[in-house]
């Protein structure tokens, strides 16, 4: 059985970043106004540390937020000597940073080498050079590609992060991002729905009505087609939406920098929810017969996939085709998997 992962989150809020991106505001995102300092690093690996205790897991320092390998040079080594003084000790198993593609060159994976950093994701967020350019990144995927190869090369492990629903983008372009992203052979990849956070440009497009963000079903579809597909390419996606927090939470409370946009605390399930769902409808339809009632045994892992968010599949299969759905769990089927019985047809009604 595979080892749980643990992250330790280190936030490096526009630490190094050149650009302010429109969707952009670190301080806000990360909900961290100060600069990190070495010292930071000790105690929030001390701090995790002391949580994870006794558990037997895959531990990892993670590096977020801004744009690490941007950072002024002896400041990324002093950051980084403070985590690797916990990977020498054997106490963290290795350690991760983001960075945007423009800031990787043979230099600086040399050095991240030797501070043994293990993974390096990269902010690319679209394919689109028009897309990059309204976006205001600062860079072309060209340099998201001579990144990726070069990382790989050096034997990183290499993660992508895109964004569903930045200004012009269609469902088109971002499966074509998905492609594109794809054919450089990433390892992990997240997926970032757009949300409209105070501070950034993005606000005042929104307010000024030159911005219309996706509401969450639309982006549940959007994230669910590229999901789709990066499944099928065997890229493990390691998170869809952002990571809730104090100040990423619902727009309605009053501490949230959340403007407007698809927020939704469960949304990674919503989007898998919804895969299920046309998995089990796919699988009725192939049926000869009218169905009444269906059960579909799954994992327990998997039961609140299979009934979704608040009972909405079952609601909707009901509401839609009057098809009742019960669930039934096996700790012997595998996750991700579900065999199905047909329990009862319209025809034992007629009879």
């Amino acid at each position: 059985m595979e080892k749980k992962h643990l992250i330790i989150p280190i936030f490096v809020p526009h630490l190094g970043c050149p650009n302010d991106c429109i969707f952009c505001n670190q301080h806000n995102i990360s909900g961290q106004m100060k600069q990190v300092t070495k010292e930071d690093v000790k105690n929030t690996v001390e701090y995790y540390l002391k949580d994870f205790e006794n558990q037997d897991a895959y531990k990892e320092i993670a590096f977020f937020g801004g744009s690490f390998t941007g950072i002024d040079i002896e400041t990324q080594k002093e950051l980084l000597q403070e985590a690797y003084e916990y990977v020498k000790a054997k106490k963290i198993d290795s350690i991760r940073i983001s960075t945007r593609p423009d800031y990787i060159n043979k230099d600086i994976l040399k050095m991240l080498k030797k501070y043994k950093v293990k993974t390096i994701e990269l902010g690319v967020q679209s394919s689109n050079n028009y897309i990059l350019r309204t976006a205001g990144r600062g860079h072309t995927f060209e340099d998201v590609k001579r990144a990726s190869k070069l990382i790989r090369r050096y034997r990183f492990i290499l993660g992508h992060q895109m964004m569903i629903g930045l200004p012009e983008s269609s469902l088109n372009d971002e499966l074509k991002t998905a492609k594109d992203l794809a054919k450089l052979k990433p390892k992990i990849m997240r997926i970032y729905p757009v949300l409209v956070i105070k501070g950034t440009q993005l606000e005042k497009e929104y307010n000024e009505g030159r911005y219309r963000p996706l509401n969450v079903n639309q982006a549940v579809e959007m994230c669910k087609e590229v999901y789709y597909y990066l499944n099928k390419k065997k890229i493990n996606v390691i998170r869809i939406g952002l990571q809730t927090t104090d100040i990423i939470c619902d727009p309605k409370n009053e501490k949230s920098t959340v403007v407007a946009g698809p927020y939704h605390e469960a949304f990674r399930q919503l989007v898998e929810d919804e895969m299920w769902y046309d998995s089990i409808l796919e699988r009725i339809k192939k049926l000869n017969v009218k169905v009444k009632e269906i059960e579909v045994i799954v994992n327990p892992a998997n039961i609140n996939n299979v009934s979704g968010h608040k009972k909405e599949n079952i609601r909707k299969l009901k509401d839609t085709y009057d098809v009742d759905l019960r669930i039934k769990q096996d700790s012997n089927m595998q996750e991700g998997k579900f065999n199905m019985n047909v329990l009862k047809v319209y025809k034992d009604f007629l009879d």
